[in-house]
């Protein structure tokens, strides 16, 4: 039996069943020749998510957003937004602007210039593009630079003056092709922030390719992980990280150690993986759908794992290794630590304190040891 729902609980639009997806991708393949691009992709995204495709190079992401524009046909399968068929439809006629990496601005116009562009083409009054172009610009924090041309702007400038010019035409869809590529480590931060309150005050659909895990972990609603031309898992990004499907995801998202291991012992609430990488049993406080001796994996994020000189007098999860390499990175460290089983360890740890003179240092014999419930049992 469910568990009963208060009337004013809301769902988000993936797990509520009376929702209808905006965008669905059905059987959708894509072929260059011999080449499968993108095999078999099924997927829903629903009216204003912010939804990231996430993957290496050659992954398909970028051609599945290309079908999604109608730049490239499906060699199979069907592509619906917001209830119509978009086969044979061509881009100009869907209901989608697309924002290239490159920006694409027109360097003999200004910034003003370049946003009212395609209402230009559209045929739309010169009121009617002067209001809309007004409001853009004060949405993006670029009226100032209203008439100054690109080659007068930084890269964070520019980046919004292609997504203004995209935004004004008001599509149903915003395609947006690794959108902060070309920016800097702190302002592809700050400028991840203002696309999410653009997109919250606008409420379109967002669609986002890149290849950068933490910018996926930041923008999205929820992260479609390809590889080789497939999505091997769809979840939301606590869901991405926490409970990766495969060694594959956890290795892709973020940091992770990863033991081999064997099922010695299974039970509802419980289960041990015999391990000699780990040189201990590893203890997981749940149950797993797995046979007796079966191999299987178990994965845990290095800041799940502590670090100490004491011995934490536990019979599971605890290991003993040698400080190999420290990386001082600011706000945490990260630790490789060589244990006596010979595999090496990655932790991190927060610098909580300006001076702590009593820090675990380079070549020190160290315990390492996590909960139960941090480790994550893979099959594959």
């Amino acid at each position: 039996m469910s568990e009963a729902r208060r009337p004013d609980e809301r769902l988000p639009p993936w797990k509520d069943p009376r929702a209808e997806p905006y965008i669905r991708i059905e059987n959708v393949t894509k072929k260059f020749g011999d080449f499968v691009a993108v095999n078999n992709v099924s997927l829903n995204i629903y009216r204003q998510e912010m939804f990231c495709l996430l993957g290496g190079s050659g992954s398909g992401k970028t051609t599945l957003l290309r079908m999604l524009a109608g730049f490239e046909d499906a060699t199979s399968g069907k592509i619906t937004i917001d209830g119509v068929d978009m086969t044979g439809i061509p881009p100009y006629k869907r209901p989608v602007n697309m924002m290239f990496q490159s920006y694409a601005l027109f360097p003999h116009m200004t910034v003003e210039q370049n946003v009212a562009f395609g209402l230009k083409m559209d045929g739309l009054p010169k009121a009617e593009i002067g209001k809309r172009v007004k409001d853009m610009l004060g949405l993006v924090q670029l009226t100032q630079f209203a008439r100054r041309k690109p080659h007068q702007l930084s890269g964070g400038q520019r980046q919004r003056v292609a997504l203004a010019r995209a935004l004004v035409k008001q599509p149903k869809l915003l395609l947006l092709d690794e959108p902060l590529g070309a920016l800097d480590k702190k302002l592809r931060e700050q400028t991840q922030f203002e696309i999410i309150n653009i997109q919250d005050k606008l409420g379109i659909t967002f669609v986002i390719v890149t290849h950068d895990q933490e910018e996926a972990m930041t923008l999205s609603s929820r992260i479609g992980v390809m590889r080789d031309g497939r999505i091997v898992q769809t979840g939301t990004p606590n869901e991405i990280y926490e409970y990766p499907a495969s060694r594959f995801v956890a290795d892709f998202i973020g940091s992770v150690n990863i033991f081999a291991g064997r099922v010695a012992e299974e039970d509802s609430d419980h289960v041990i993986i015999e391990s000699a990488e780990a040189g201990q049993p590893l203890f997981i406080d749940h149950g797993i759908a797995s046979a007796p001796e079966a191999q299987v994996w178990v994965a845990v994020r290095p800041e799940k794992v502590n670090l100490t000189r004491a011995d934490p007098k536990l019979a599971n999860n605890v290991a003993q290794g040698v400080v190999q390499n420290i990386a001082y990175m600011g706000d945490l460290s990260v630790y490789q630590i060589r244990l006596d089983s010979g595999k090496l360890l990655r932790v991190t740890q927060p610098n909580q304190h300006r001076h702590a003179d009593d820090r675990v240092t380079w070549d020190e014999r160290v315990y390492v040891h996590w909960h139960p419930g941090s480790c994550v049992v893979l099959m594959s």
